[in-house]
């Protein structure tokens, strides 16, 4: 398969069929997208929409969300899921206001060296709020690489370095174009190219695919079963932090000891929260939202 074809269709369909999501638009800026990405994070777009317009419209800039508390950005977290996100971002909206003046920086070493932010998070601003030329690797666009390519079903569970070479091949040597086609990559892996129910009929590169020209193989590995989430500590930790989410004030033992019935088990999803910077103790009997504002006596 020659990679100019392949990355001239992918990049044209994505013109003209890609999503109409808010952090793509012209104006969007950097901090908006390094906000998308990290909530995009294992959660549905349809769930990011809503919580990414709340969080712009309340800290606009990294300075607004570095002079609040980690309470709030817990709070404002809502039900998005893997709250430790909300911690992460705030603490990387306190760096970028150390280290960079307020400014998201545009350098990949520099992006990488914020806290929270790994491979994945650091090139997709590089290249999506500053239109460098990064491979954008994340499991949409290993699917696609794999199928189109390699002629493979399955790309594994990890990104290894061999990923990002790959796609670093696909890419035009062009910083916008390659940009644009990191995208449209990501896009194709999304809406198209799926895991489970590709729609190969439909896909731009179809005629140029290994993987529907080997007669799409099974994967051979063994499959990957969706994570159980009803009983677990995860499941535990979520209605303890809603308690606590909800709250004025600290909230008494007591209270989240009505949360689950297994004490075992809640004593221990209780103490993760703590672990996670998530939770702290306010005093002997009673627990609260990491920094929140005491409550004026």
């Amino acid at each position: 398969m020659s990679a100019p074809t392949f990355t001239t269709l992918v990049s044209r369909w994505y013109q003209e069929n890609a999503r109409d999501l808010p952090w793509r638009g012209p104006d969007v800026s950097p901090w908006a997208i390094l906000v998308s990405e990290v909530m995009l994070q294992q959660t549905p777009v349809v769930r990011v929409v809503p919580a990414w317009q709340a969080w712009l419209a309340r800290w606009p800039e990294p300075a607004a969300l570095a002079a609040d508390t980690p309470a709030e950005a817990i709070r404002m977290w809502g039900r998005l899921g893997y709250p430790r996100r909300a911690v992460r971002l705030r603490e990387c909206a306190v760096a970028i206001v150390q280290r960079h003046g307020g400014r998201v920086p545009d350098r990949l070493d520099q992006l990488l060296a914020l806290p929270g932010i790994g491979t994945y998070t650091a090139r997709a601003v590089a290249a999506f709020a500053y239109g460098q030329r990064h491979p954008v690797v994340d499991t949409n666009v290993r699917r696609v690489v794999a199928r189109a390519v390699a002629g493979e079903s399955d790309a594994g569970p990890v990104t290894r370095p061999a990923d990002l070479v790959a796609t670093e091949e696909l890419l035009p040597a062009e910083p916008a174009a390659a940009a644009l086609a990191s995208a449209a990559f990501m896009e194709l892996g999304a809406v198209i190219c799926t895991a489970r129910a590709p729609r190969c009929d439909g896909c731009p590169v179809e005629s140029v695919c290994a993987w529907r020209a080997s007669g799409q193989p099974a994967p051979t590995g063994p499959t990957r079963r969706p994570q159980r989430y009803a009983g677990t500590d995860r499941q535990v930790r979520g209605l303890l932090l809603g308690v606590l989410r909800e709250a004025t004030g600290p909230v008494p033992r007591q209270r989240l000891d009505q949360v689950w019935a297994d004490d075992v088990q809640r004593s221990r999803a209780l103490a993760a929260l703590v672990q996670d910077g998530l939770v702290e103790p306010f005093d002997d009997s009673s627990f609260r939202l990491t920094g929140d504002t005491p409550l004026p006596t």
